[in-house]
């Protein structure tokens, strides 16, 4: 099995809705997003995929984000705009554009992450 993973960034604002805590309150972080793509065979030119299709898939979705108010984007206007839920969004989005996608990791610091992937 390969799995080639890239990585890109975006900065935000969100508050969480039902937390009681901080969070609770808007605040803004600088995301960075990690994708995982895994294949078993590899193409003709040896490669899972090009870094580069996969950089300009994510970063499409990621452009959508950047510097905005999650809140507000209508997905998340129905789902809360936790970390485990940005993930999960991106995933999806991708998934449309891009096979074999394995997980998507959402980091909200550079201690805290969430990962979403299908089985």
């Amino acid at each position: 099995m390969y799995n080639i993973k890239v990585e890109a960034n975006f900065s935000s604002a969100h508050n969480l809705r039902g937390y009681h805590g901080k969070c609770e309150d808007l605040h803004g972080h600088n995301w960075k997003v990690e994708v995982s793509v895994s294949k078993r065979v590899l193409d003709k030119s040896g490669m899972v995929m090009d870094f580069k299709d996969l950089k300009l898939s994510l970063n499409k979705i990621l452009d959508e984000l950047d510097h905005c108010y999650l809140n507000k984007i209508t997905y998340f206007k129905k789902v809360n705009p936790t970390s485990e839920n940005i993930a999960e969004y991106i995933y999806k989005r991708l998934k449309k554009r891009i096979k074999n996608i394995s997980s998507v990791t959402v980091w909200e610091n550079d201690t805290s992450c969430a990962t979403y992937y299908e089985p």
